[in-house]
């Protein structure tokens, strides 16, 4: 039996019981002073690793923002972690939550100025950067979401910033906006 087959017996079998969440795809960009700061590096591989599986296994090897099944999903046939986060950005926190995962799509999709960089770097095509978009474009669309719009309050100044993770804070890795600006040749 093909180990698709058999992964989807088993989440049958275990009735695995999850949500579709795709304002998932609403998510915003991580701000500046964060870059590079997340939770699969400041608690390491191990942890990281053992927090994604949980993730995948929470839906049944599902997209949680599309719903594909990691096996019919485009691009890679597989599911990616995704770090989901409440920002704060008066004050400077990017809270963690949770791990959600996705398909490849739609964690590109939520990612977009990585993506955009990917493309203008040539590292993709025009013609998946372009599937990309549209595939998340109408996952928002069937589920009738709209864009929020951007934050337009004050923001804390690049040193105020941290994660927090089960509350223990993780500063910025650029130390300023300059140091951010050399790191990606910008």
């Amino acid at each position: 039996m093909p180990l698709a087959d058999a992964l989807g017996r088993l989440a049958a079998r275990k009735k695995v019981v999850w949500q579709l969440q795709p304002e998932l795809l609403l998510q915003p960009n991580v701000p500046q002073p964060m870059h590079g700061v997340a939770p699969r590096v400041v608690l390491g591989t191990k942890w990281w690793d053992a927090e994604r599986k949980r993730a995948y296994a929470s839906t049944a090897y599902h997209c949680q923002a599309c719903g594909v099944w990691k096996f019919d999903a485009l691009g890679r046939r597989w599911l990616e972690g995704h770090e989901v986060y409440r920002i704060d950005y008066r004050h400077g926190r990017m809270y963690y939550l949770r791990t959600a995962p996705l398909c490849h799509y739609c964690h590109n999709y939520i990612h977009s100025g990585r993506l955009l960089a990917l493309l203008e770097s040539g590292k993709i095509t025009h013609a998946k950067y372009t599937a990309i978009i549209q595939h998340g474009d109408e996952v928002i669309k069937r589920a009738g979401l709209k864009f929020p719009k951007p934050y337009e309050g004050e923001i804390a100044v690049w040193s105020k910033w941290r994660l927090v993770v089960n509350g223990k804070e993780y500063p910025p890795l650029y130390k300023s906006q300059k140091a951010w600006e050399r790191a990606f040749n910008k």
